[in-house]
């Protein structure tokens, strides 16, 4: 992708941009990497990778930023596919926040490869300008953010300590700049039973897939009993081989949603205690373990969602609806430690959502790549306001 010369980069650090000037110059510079950003976006949604196995997604991403001038760590904070790519002096920190994980067996129907082009795109059109404004740009490739939550463990790695704000965006059936998230927890529950034949010595058993049984059971009750945003919703995964013998094992994953991360913590301990009531009745043994970080409620900050919503009506963009919690995602986790935003941009018209096998399809329609473009430049256009505020707050 081009990049300035070191000689245009000193021209620009050098003189001091009217506002509307320096917007007008990043808008140039997203439109001037448009066919590398839409190849990129393509590139990635042609080749879908799914949560810890990004290495295509994540290493095109970092070559991009590296050929701009970025200062790349990859791997990064531990993890194989996260990347770090850093641009600036200081002394205000944005991070541009990556998403490139796909779906098992779906793609990508909920759109990362725009999420990563996007971001790539905000920090070249934003990185000739990084002295000036008194940023440093920090791009973060985040990886599984569909199961693993990835940007949970960049945080306790320390990739986001310093950062002032954070920010990303994501495609969507309809437009939100105040975007809200449930907050999520997962579970995953193993009953170990006693083998014995069903006919022969069934008294001598302990039924596995029983225990399950009951355990749903006292699911379904519970729910009458739940605040009416809070979701407990699973599969079983496992409850015995053969019609001729007491299931010995079951297994289920489940997934519980609250509007809260407190929330969450009450919900998970009545949960749980439907799954050791299944062991209980039936003299089995439970293990209940939590396969990941829990997803925390997305917060968005209010300053910055009014600057973004400003860049994005300057863009054209559809009016913003409000809508209550619909999702989850780990950007709530860094939204808990750096004022964030996380937008959402239409690519169906309301066709179609993420999670649904046509949604892959708008990832890659004309629709989707001017919501990358608009994307990339909005972002880009909310870090210079961003910047230009602080930098007019005494102290700072």
């Amino acid at each position: 992708m081009p990049h300035p010369t070191h000689g245009e980069a000193a021209a620009t650090q050098g003189a001091t941009t009217a506002p509307d000037d320096l917007k007008s110059a990043v808008r140039q510079r997203v439109d001037g990497h448009r066919d590398d950003l839409v190849s990129l976006s393509r590139r990635i949604h042609g080749h879908p990778e799914t949560a810890f196995t990004e290495h295509r997604a994540a290493a095109w991403c970092a070559e991009a930023l590296a050929a701009a001038g970025f200062t790349v760590d990859s791997p990064a904070y531990g993890l194989d596919t996260a990347f770090s790519a850093t641009l600036g002096p200081g002394p205000r920190t944005v991070a541009i926040v990556c998403e490139y994980d796909a779906l098992p067996d779906l793609g990508h129907a909920c759109g990362h490869n725009l999420i990563a082009a996007a971001g790539v795109g905000a920090a070249l059109a934003l990185a000739p300008f990084a002295d000036e404004l008194g940023l440093r740009i920090r791009v973060l490739g985040t990886p599984a953010e569909e199961r693993g939550a990835g940007k949970a463990l960049m945080i306790d790695a320390g990739a986001f300590d310093g950062v002032d704000a954070a920010m990303m965006v994501h495609p969507c059936p309809f437009e939100m700049s105040d975007f809200r998230s449930f907050a999520l927890g997962t579970l995953s529950v193993t009953y170990t039973g006693r083998a014995a034949h069903p006919s022969l010595n069934p008294h001598e058993g302990r039924n596995a897939a029983d225990a399950l049984t009951v355990a749903q059971v006292a699911l379904g009750l519970l729910r009458q009993h739940l605040p009416p945003q809070w979701r407990v919703h699973g599969i079983t995964t496992e409850a015995g081989t053969s019609p001729n013998a007491v299931p010995v094992r079951a297994t289920a994953s489940y997934e519980l949603r609250a509007l809260a991360a407190e929330d969450l913590a009450e919900l998970r301990a009545r949960v749980e205690d439907c799954f050791r009531a299944g062991a209980l009745a039936t003299g089995c043994e439970v293990t209940l373990e939590r396969p990941e970080p829990d997803y925390l409620d997305f917060q968005g900050d209010p300053a910055l969602i009014e600057l973004w919503t400003r860049n994005a009506r300057a863009l054209g963009r559809p009016e913003p609806v409000e809508r209550p919690p619909f999702a989850c995602t780990d950007m709530g986790n860094v939204s808990h430690v750096v004022p964030s935003i996380h937008p959402v941009l239409d690519i169906s018209g309301g066709v179609c959502g993420p999670h649904e096998p046509e949604f892959a399809k708008a990832a890659i329609s004309l629709a989707g790549e001017r919501a990358l473009l608009d994307g990339a430049t909005a972002m880009a256009w909310t870090a210079v306001d961003f910047a230009r505020a602080a930098g007019e707050t005494p102290g700072r």
